[in-house]
């Protein structure tokens, strides 16, 4: 194991320039420009998991982007690992707000900038350099080890569900790892235990069939824009809560335990909101804050548009408005079941004067898994050796639906080891991976290797 580790440490300088051409390639799923980068990116991953020395490495076309697999299956009687990334990144929209172009890697004082460094590209390759350490040193791993790679994580992952239904068998594995979630804060390695799921809905509604004039037509005809935020008002009460009947009938509440330990947790609420330029904090009564950001369902309105915006002014009333709404679930929320309630609350509150066509867009299970769990116990040993230091069991606001779905279909449990942090700015303009996080999420994963082979009876 000494050897492996001294690996990494020698190897660090190439790892940042191998994972620099990685972050180079555009690959935004979510515009049809950015195909063949699409596809330029899985084959890079494949040629990378050739060099490093899977047995078997193959790339899957989808009605989508390709999903990229590999894997090494040469410890027999040890249990098999399965290991999920995702090579797709986010719009880098608005430029404007960058400081360096988002697909030129920059390094400045010790982080570096780039779209997808942080989600996902750098805990992808953080893993995929642990492997290489591996059987570069000492010829093998002392586990088996697959890897599934997709490029539509950040699109919803349409195509994944049916792939690994239809991939089953060569799939099968004891559980699942996952880099692609934040630690609480620097230095301080945190394990997710849990996920919020997601159901995401587009609101169209229509009054007439062209833009009025407001001097002609107002007060004989309602205003799409006014009938929205109406509705909109109607999701939530004052004290946050959320109004949609039947809502929080299947919630699982936090434990007692569970509470006690997120209390000891180091979070300080005057911090958290200057960090992020809040006046003060918003959010259902009778929570604390990383209860409600982790423990809690939401309903956000996450963009609206309708009627006239440009410079100057234009009197209309619009012939339409457009809001796209999210719901954050937590377990035991089913999306399908949250979506019709949903929908037939909307229903009835949509007023009779404005027609309204609900879509929905993507949404994705909730997930738990027991903290006393061999695979969560591995990974704390692992994140403890790594790192030097105790790790934390967190909760994550956000949602990775392959997790439920791994759950569900392959009936494995998955480990949350993810290196970004609060201020990484996933999503976000400056994209940022600390590089002192990646040399010690590496040696935590070589770590987490060896602890699991001991874990899992097979």
């Amino acid at each position: 194991m000494e050897e492996t580790l001294t690996y990494i440490s020698k190897n660090q300088n190439r790892y940042i320039n191998e994972l620099k051409q990685f972050l180079s390639i555009p690959s935004i799923s979510n515009d049809p420009k950015n195909q063949a980068d699409m596809r330029n990116c899985a084959n890079f991953l494949r040629d990378q998991l050739n060099d490093i020395g899977f047995q078997q490495t193959k790339i899957f076309p989808t009605n989508g982007h390709p999903i990229v697999f590999g894997e090494w299956l040469g410890a027999p009687g040890k249990p098999t690992l399965l290991f999920y990334g995702h090579y797709d990144v986010q719009p880098v929209e608005p430029l404007e707000l960058w400081k360096s172009k988002p697909f030129e890697p920059t390094i400045h004082q010790g982080e570096i900038y780039a779209r997808g460094s942080v989600d996902d590209k750098g805990q992808v390759w953080m893993n995929l350099k642990a492997i290489e350490a591996y059987l570069k040193t000492q010829g093998s791993l002392p586990i088996n080890i697959k890897v599934l790679i997709e490029g539509e994580e950040e699109v919803g992952s349409s195509n994944l569900e049916n792939f690994i239904y239809s991939h089953k068998e060569m799939l099968k594995s004891d559980a699942a790892l996952i880099s692609d979630t934040p630690m609480l804060k620097h230095g301080l390695p945190s394990i997710g235990y849990a996920l919020r799921g997601l159901a995401y809905f587009q609101l169209d509604v229509t009054g007439s069939h062209d833009d009025l004039h407001s001097g002609s037509f107002g007060g004989a005809v309602i205003n799409p824009n006014f009938a929205l935020a109406q509705i909109i008002l109607s999701l939530k009460d004052a004290k946050g809560r959320i109004l949609i009947p039947g809502f929080y009938d299947d919630v699982v509440p936090l434990t007692t335990q569970e509470k006690i330990e997120m209390s000891k947790l180091p979070f300080n609420e005057e911090k958290f909101c200057k960090d992020f330029g809040v006046p003060t904090l918003f959010g259902e009564q009778g929570y604390k804050t990383l209860e409600r950001i982790w423990a809690r369902p939401t309903l956000e309105v996450n963009g609206m548009s309708g009627g006239f915006i440009g410079e100057g002014s234009k009197t209309v009333i619009p012939a339409c408005a457009m809001a796209k709404i999210s719901m954050r679930l937590v377990p035991n929320q089913d999306p399908k079941h949250v979506a019709k309630l949903f929908e037939n609350y909307l229903q009835k509150i949509t007023p009779p004067s404005v027609k309204l066509k609900m879509k929905y867009l993507n949404g994705g299970k909730p997930w738990v898994t027991p903290i006393h769990h061999p695979t969560i116990q591995a990974a704390f040993r692992a994140f403890k050796k790594g790192y030097g230091t105790t790790p934390v069991f967190i909760r994550e606001g956000g949602s990775i639906p392959v997790v439920a779905i791994l759950a569900e279909i392959l009936d494995i449990p998955t480990a949350l080891m993810g290196i970004g942090l609060p201020d990484s700015n996933t999503h976000a303009p400056n994209e940022k991976l600390n590089l002192a996080n990646f040399k010690h999420g590496t040696i935590s994963i070589a770590h987490f290797f060896d602890e699991f082979s001991t874990s899992i009876p097979n």
